[in-house]
């Protein structure tokens, strides 16, 4: 009995620290991807999303699908450094569903010369061989 109960609690343990671990790389995509954004990089930040014609990216009432796409609409909406500014993410909220999947709910602000556009996200990231991507980016 003793030994069943000392392998549940193991296992607890795993469990935990896997979950602190994927934790831990799905904020080093999103911190990488600011650092990106702040040198200006839009090819590097979105090195943080899936590589696929199934990317989905939620933005009012506008849904862009596909990887090309989605850059394409970063390179068109955010064209200077100007537009760009200085982009910061908070509020990070992430919950391992599963192995490979996570939800992760935060805020983004963004510091221009001339405004301070915000709002929040709601990101889907799977686990791939390669590392944490985001699949599905609904921001408002």
């Amino acid at each position: 009995m003793r030994s069943v109960l000392v392998s549940v609690i193991f296992l607890c343990l795993s469990s935990i620290t896997f979950a602190q671990d994927d934790a831990t790389q799905i904020r080093k995509v999103m911190d990488d991807q600011a650092v990106a954004w702040n040198r200006g990089d839009i090819d590097g930040f979105m090195t943080g999303y899936w590589r696929s014609e199934k990317l989905a990216f939620i933005s009012g009432d506008s849904v862009t699908r596909g990887w090309q796409s989605t850059l394409d609409r970063y390179k068109r909406t955010y064209d200077s450094r100007a537009k760009m500014g200085t982009l910061a993410f908070s509020d990070l909220e992430i919950t391992i569903l599963g192995k490979d999947s996570a939800v992760v709910l935060g805020s983004w602000a963004l510091q221009r010369e001339g405004d301070k556009p915000h709002g929040k996200f709601t990101l889907i990231f799977r686990k791939f061989k390669d590392g944490w991507r985001i699949v599905m980016d609904h921001t408002s």
